[in-house]
Order: structure tokens, then C-alpha cells, then sequence
């Protein structure tokens, strides 16, 4: 089996990450199956608190193309799975520090259910982004020097 992850690169571009938590996922059975398709965005997407739980809002599953009338909603609000000293560890540093909560990656892991990986992340000023892409242009220089 192919491993699947797929990466919110813009959340890496936007933000520093201080801390990642892996967080199981509720999702239906089409969703999965979208998932293990790589039919998944995560343009506008974020978590926030409800309740004493943590939601993911704005992740894009592409409907199943081989589903039936019973296929899901490709955009809603998808419950995380986290313990609740995680839970409590993450609220207390949303309060504290002023961070926000992004999803960084989804992924299949080798007991084949489907993760979602977020990151505490304090956003980024223009001239850090701009130290991003100097960084990454610097690290295609060298590729380049070091294939020829």
C-alpha cells in the first residue's frame, strides 16, 4: 500500500510551529476512501474550540466518485480526536500565548486509520516570510550546484 500524506504547505509559509499533536479524525465512510484517493485541500482551513472539544472547519474531501446517493458533504465540520491533557495543553496555549491551532497534514498510518496532524503556530510578519523564500531558494541553489 502506497502512504498517503498529504501536507498543508501554506500553514508552513504563514506561521511558525511551535508544537504538533496528531489527532484522529471523524469521518465517513466515503470520506476515507476520498482521503486514501488524495482528494483532499486544505484551503481555508482551521481548528477551533466547541464545547471542550476541537473541530476542524474548511477541509475540503472531494466527494467519492464511485459513491452513491449516500455520499458526503465535501466541506463541514469534522470532529479531532485528542486526549483531554492534550486538549487542555493546547487550550491553555491558545489563551497564553496568543498562538492559533492549523491543520499541518493528513495521513494514513500503518494501522490504515486516518490522522490529521495539527501544530500550535504563531503567524509569520512579512519580512520573516520573506526569509522563508530567500531559505528555500538558497536550498534549490545548492540542489542545483551539487547535481552538476
Amino acid at each position: 500500500m502506497k502512504d498517503i500524506r498529504i501536507s498543508n504547505r501554506q500553514a508552513y509559509y504563514h506561521y511558525f510551529i511551535e508544537d504538533k499533536y496528531t489527532a484522529g479524525i471523524v469521518l465517513l465512510g466515503t470520506e476515507v476512501k476520498s482521503v486514501r484517493e488524495a482528494r483532499v485541500s486544505f484551503n481555508d482551513s482551521f481548528c477551533f474550540f466547541d464545547k471542550g472539544e476541537i473541530w476542524l472547519r474548511g477541509l475540503y474531501i472531494a466527494e467519492y466518485k464511485l459513491g452513491t446517493s449516500n455520499n458526503h458533504v465535501a466541506v463541514h465540520d469534522r470532529k479531532l480526536l485528542l486526549t483531554k491533557r492534550e486538549i487542555k495543553r493546547i487550550q491553555a496555549a491558545l489563551k497564553e500565548k496568543g498562538l492559533t491551532l492549523v491543520p499541518l497534514q493528513i495521513f494514513v498510518n500503518e494501522r490504515n486509520l486516518v490522522k490529521v496532524e495539527v501544530g500550535l503556530a504563531k503567524g509569520k510578519k512579512i519580512y520573516d516570510k520573506r526569509e522563508t523564500i530567500k531559505q528555500r531558494d538558497n536550498a534549490k541553489e545548492m540542489k542545483r550546484y551539487l547535481k552538476k
